[in-house]
């Protein structure tokens, strides 16, 4: 089963949103590294739900948004050096890294109707 991220506003999750800021030369290698570190650990932790990578398409930013059962359990991952290393990592390749814990507040789809 294939599991993505469910945003919904009654869903009680930790919704991690980290901002990489990368050189254009080095956007794929940090998403080689974060995927590589997810399947390696990440979704091996406790309330570990999903994580996404978005590039974008000036190759200056990657976007990681993950689902956390809470934010207890992303700040367990925190301080578990097996995935420290891997964030370690991450920040040696981006110049600079903005991760935020964030609930949803509002969501809207396209009518399927129209």
């Amino acid at each position: 089963m294939t599991v993505t991220a469910h945003i919904d506003t009654t869903r009680p999750v930790a919704t991690l949103i980290n901002v990489f800021t990368v050189s254009p030369d080095r956007q794929a290698e940090l998403i080689d590294l974060l995927a590589g570190a997810t399947e390696e650990t990440m979704k091996h932790q406790p309330g570990f739900i999903c994580a996404n990578f978005h590039a974008s398409q000036d190759g200056e930013r990657v976007i990681n948004y993950a689902q956390w059962e809470s934010e207890e359990h992303y700040r367990a991952m925190l301080a578990n050096p097996e995935a420290r290393v891997h964030m370690d990592k991450a920040a040696t390749i981006a110049s600079d890294v903005q991760p935020r814990i964030y609930h949803v507040a509002s969501t809207h789809r396209r009518s399927s109707a129209g």
